[in-house]
């Protein structure tokens, strides 16, 4: 595997602090290491910014992006609606699965939704 992509979850957990947030902190503050697909970059700035405000949603915005941001192509799409048929997950997270598929990166999650598919890792279950 070659590098990690974090879902939502985990960024929001994190940022929020929430009851999680300790469990991703150490994930999150890998560098060289963390992938962020778009769709990821748009969910958790848009949750940021309705639940804590502008002024946090661009330190948010801005801690994301010292992370490599990947854009949705066409080869991500393809594979997105294969897996989001396949699995049965919803579009964002098809795109947020297949950005790791196509890198060959471990999702880490705690999303539900993810668990048992290959190359994912549940965290805080």
């Amino acid at each position: 595997m070659t590098g990690i992509v974090i879902d939502s979850c985990g960024w929001i957990s994190w940022l929020a602090n929430d009851a999680r947030a300790a469990i991703w902190e150490p994930t999150l503050r890998r560098s060289g290491e963390i992938v962020v697909p778009t769709v990821v970059l748009y969910e958790v700035v848009r949750w940021i910014h309705r639940e804590q405000g502008d002024s946090f949603a661009l330190t948010a915005a801005a801690f994301l992006q010292q992370h490599e941001v990947a854009d949705l192509d066409g080869s991500v799409a393809l594979l997105a609606a294969e897996l989001g048929l396949t699995h049965r997950l919803a579009m964002a997270d098809a795109l947020v699965y297949a950005h790791a598929r196509v890198r060959d990166a471990e999702l880490w999650t705690s999303d539900a939704h993810f668990a048992g598919l290959p190359g994912v890792v549940m965290v805080g279950h």
